[in-house]
Order: structure tokens, then C-alpha cells, then sequence
């Protein structure tokens, strides 16, 4: 299955301005909201948020808006900051 060709929701034929939807942007946008939900419970602001973790702004941005995944080192990453984002803070401005 290749995930970008793969349609998850198609788009409406009565909306001139919808489009299909594929797997890999659901999964893009997943992974958005995750930076942007973890940001907001952390209440930091991107530049914020990028500086205390080490994720080049322009990078968070762009996953933010779905336009890129991350790469699975920053996923995982991700996971890590989730869990334990205090230590991580830690750890990165030592």
C-alpha cells in the first residue's frame, strides 16, 4: 500500500475546493497535533518549545502543518518528551 496515493477520505464531489485526503497526510496530521497538543500542555510557544528541546523551529513548524512526518528519531523522540518532558528540559540545558 503505498500510504500517499491511498485515499482515507475522499473528497466531497459537491465541494469544487475539497480534495482527497490520503493516508500519509492523516498520518502527518496525527503527528501534527501530538507536537501541538504536547506544546499547549506544556504552555510553550514554538520558538519556546523548540528551544528547550533542541527541534529546529522551521522543523516543528512544518510538522505542525502537516506538510512533513518527522523522522522516526524524532518521533521517538517525541514519545520521550511526552513521558517525561521535565527530565528531558533537564537533560538538554545541562
Amino acid at each position: 500500500m503505498n500510504k500517499e496515493t491511498t485515499i482515507a477520505i475522499p473528497a466531497d464531489p459537491n465541494d469544487p475546493e475539497d480534495r482527497d485526503v490520503s493516508v500519509a497526510d492523516l498520518e502527518r496530521a496525527h503527528m501534527g497535533r501530538r507536537f501541538r497538543v504536547l506544546r499547549y500542555r506544556l504552555s510553550l510557544s514554538q520558538q519556546e518549545f523548540a528551544a528547550a528541546y533542541g527541534i529546529p523551529v522551521a522543523n516543528l513548524r512544518q510538522y505542525e502543518m502537516a506538510r512533513h512526518m518527522p523522522p522516526p528519531a524524532v518521533r521517538a523522540y517525541l514519545k520521550v518528551i511526552e513521558a517525561e518532558p521535565e527530565m528531558v528540559r533537564r537533560v538538554m540545558a545541562g
